[in-house]
Protein backbone atom coordinates (compact mmCIF):
# COMPACT_ATOMS: atom_id res chain seq x y z
CA UNK A 1 0.00 0.00 0.00
CA UNK A 2 1.42 3.34 -1.03
CA UNK A 3 2.06 5.99 1.58
CA UNK A 4 -0.39 8.38 -0.10
CA UNK A 5 -3.17 5.79 -0.04
CA UNK A 6 -2.53 5.16 3.67
CA UNK A 7 -2.81 8.87 4.45
CA UNK A 8 -6.09 9.09 2.50
CA UNK A 9 -7.57 6.15 4.45
CA UNK A 10 -6.55 7.72 7.77
CA UNK A 11 -8.16 10.99 6.72
CA UNK A 12 -11.43 9.26 5.80
CA UNK A 13 -11.57 7.44 9.14
CA UNK A 14 -10.92 10.68 10.99
CA UNK A 15 -13.70 12.44 9.07
CA UNK A 16 -16.19 9.65 9.78
CA UNK A 17 -15.27 9.59 13.46
CA UNK A 18 -15.54 13.35 13.90
CA UNK A 19 -18.87 13.41 12.05
CA UNK A 20 -20.26 10.85 14.51
CA UNK A 21 -18.82 12.45 17.64
CA UNK A 22 -21.27 14.39 19.77
CA UNK A 23 -20.30 16.24 22.91
CA UNK A 24 -22.55 15.85 25.92
CA UNK A 25 -23.41 19.49 26.47
CA UNK A 26 -26.04 22.07 25.81
CA UNK A 27 -25.85 24.01 22.57
CA UNK A 28 -24.12 27.37 22.83
CA UNK A 29 -26.67 30.06 23.60
CA UNK A 30 -25.77 32.92 21.35
CA UNK A 31 -28.61 35.07 22.69
CA UNK A 32 -29.80 38.24 20.96
CA UNK A 33 -26.27 39.63 20.64
CA UNK A 34 -24.77 36.47 19.17
CA UNK A 35 -21.88 36.67 21.60
CA UNK A 36 -22.45 33.30 23.26
CA UNK A 37 -22.02 34.74 26.74
CA UNK A 38 -25.17 34.35 28.79
CA UNK A 39 -25.67 35.46 32.36
CA UNK A 40 -23.72 33.48 34.92
CA UNK A 41 -25.93 31.11 36.86
CA UNK A 42 -23.47 29.78 39.42
CA UNK A 43 -24.04 31.25 42.83
CA UNK A 44 -23.82 30.09 46.41
CA UNK A 45 -26.33 31.20 48.96
CA UNK A 46 -25.23 30.54 52.54
CA UNK A 47 -28.83 30.46 53.78
CA UNK A 48 -29.80 27.77 51.28
CA UNK A 49 -26.76 25.67 52.13
CA UNK A 50 -27.57 26.04 55.81
CA UNK A 51 -31.20 25.00 55.37
CA UNK A 52 -30.32 21.95 53.29
CA UNK A 53 -27.54 20.95 55.67
CA UNK A 54 -29.86 21.42 58.64
CA UNK A 55 -32.57 19.29 57.01
CA UNK A 56 -30.02 16.54 56.28
CA UNK A 57 -28.82 16.68 59.89
CA UNK A 58 -32.41 16.50 61.21
CA UNK A 59 -33.17 13.55 58.96
CA UNK A 60 -29.95 11.89 60.10
CA UNK A 61 -31.00 12.23 63.75
CA UNK A 62 -34.54 10.98 63.17
CA UNK A 63 -33.42 8.01 61.07
CA UNK A 64 -30.76 7.06 63.59
CA UNK A 65 -33.25 7.23 66.47
CA UNK A 66 -36.37 5.78 64.84
CA UNK A 67 -35.10 3.70 61.94
CA UNK A 68 -34.23 0.66 64.04
CA UNK A 69 -37.08 0.60 66.54
CA UNK A 70 -38.44 -2.70 65.14
CA UNK A 71 -35.01 -4.30 64.75
CA UNK A 72 -35.16 -6.55 67.79
CA UNK A 73 -38.76 -7.70 67.35
CA UNK A 74 -38.23 -8.42 63.65
CA UNK A 75 -35.09 -10.40 64.39
CA UNK A 76 -36.86 -12.37 67.14
CA UNK A 77 -39.84 -13.09 64.87
CA UNK A 78 -37.57 -14.23 62.04
CA UNK A 79 -35.73 -16.60 64.40
CA UNK A 80 -38.94 -18.01 65.91
CA UNK A 81 -40.51 -18.59 62.49
CA UNK A 82 -37.33 -20.23 61.19
CA UNK A 83 -37.08 -22.57 64.18
CA UNK A 84 -40.74 -23.54 63.70
CA UNK A 85 -40.04 -24.46 60.08
CA UNK A 86 -41.96 -21.64 58.43
CA UNK A 87 -40.52 -20.36 55.14
CA UNK A 88 -41.51 -16.88 56.25
CA UNK A 89 -38.67 -16.93 58.83
CA UNK A 90 -35.75 -16.75 56.36
CA UNK A 91 -37.71 -14.26 54.25
CA UNK A 92 -38.24 -12.06 57.30
CA UNK A 93 -34.51 -12.34 58.11
CA UNK A 94 -33.76 -11.11 54.57
CA UNK A 95 -36.12 -8.17 55.03
CA UNK A 96 -34.51 -7.44 58.41
CA UNK A 97 -30.97 -7.53 57.00
CA UNK A 98 -31.87 -5.52 53.90
CA UNK A 99 -33.64 -2.87 56.00
CA UNK A 100 -30.63 -2.53 58.31
CA UNK A 101 -28.24 -2.26 55.38
CA UNK A 102 -30.35 0.36 53.59
CA UNK A 103 -30.91 2.28 56.81
CA UNK A 104 -27.18 2.38 57.51
CA UNK A 105 -26.51 3.63 53.96
CA UNK A 106 -29.17 6.33 54.25
CA UNK A 107 -27.96 7.50 57.67
CA UNK A 108 -24.39 7.71 56.37
CA UNK A 109 -25.56 9.61 53.27
CA UNK A 110 -27.43 12.16 55.41
CA UNK A 111 -24.37 12.64 57.61
CA UNK A 112 -22.18 13.03 54.53
CA UNK A 113 -24.51 15.62 52.98
CA UNK A 114 -24.73 17.59 56.22
CA UNK A 115 -20.96 17.53 56.78
CA UNK A 116 -20.18 18.38 53.18
CA UNK A 117 -22.55 21.34 53.13
CA UNK A 118 -21.09 22.65 56.39
CA UNK A 119 -17.62 22.34 54.87
CA UNK A 120 -18.75 23.95 51.59
CA UNK A 121 -20.31 26.91 53.37
CA UNK A 122 -17.19 27.45 55.49
CA UNK A 123 -14.87 27.05 52.48
CA UNK A 124 -16.96 29.45 50.41
CA UNK A 125 -16.83 32.07 53.15
CA UNK A 126 -13.06 31.63 53.38
CA UNK A 127 -12.68 31.90 49.59
CA UNK A 128 -14.81 35.05 49.53
CA UNK A 129 -12.65 36.62 52.23
CA UNK A 130 -9.46 35.65 50.38
CA UNK A 131 -10.79 37.21 47.17
CA UNK A 132 -11.82 40.41 48.94
CA UNK A 133 -8.42 40.65 50.60
CA UNK A 134 -6.50 40.05 47.39
CA UNK A 135 -8.61 42.59 45.51
CA UNK A 136 -8.07 45.24 48.13
CA UNK A 137 -4.31 44.53 48.18
CA UNK A 138 -4.09 44.77 44.40
CA UNK A 139 -5.93 48.11 44.45
CA UNK A 140 -3.56 49.47 47.07
CA UNK A 141 -0.53 48.36 45.06
CA UNK A 142 -1.83 50.37 42.05
CA UNK A 143 -1.26 53.57 43.99
CA UNK A 144 2.35 52.73 44.79
CA UNK A 145 3.47 52.33 41.17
Amino acid sequence: MAWEEWENLKGEVTERHSAQMRLNQLPVDTGPTGSGSGAADLSVNQDNLGRIGGAAYDLYGRLKADGGHARTSTSDAAAALSVSGFETGPAMRTVHDTWNSQLKTLVEACAHISNHLDYSAAQHAKDEEDIKTSLSVSRISEYFK
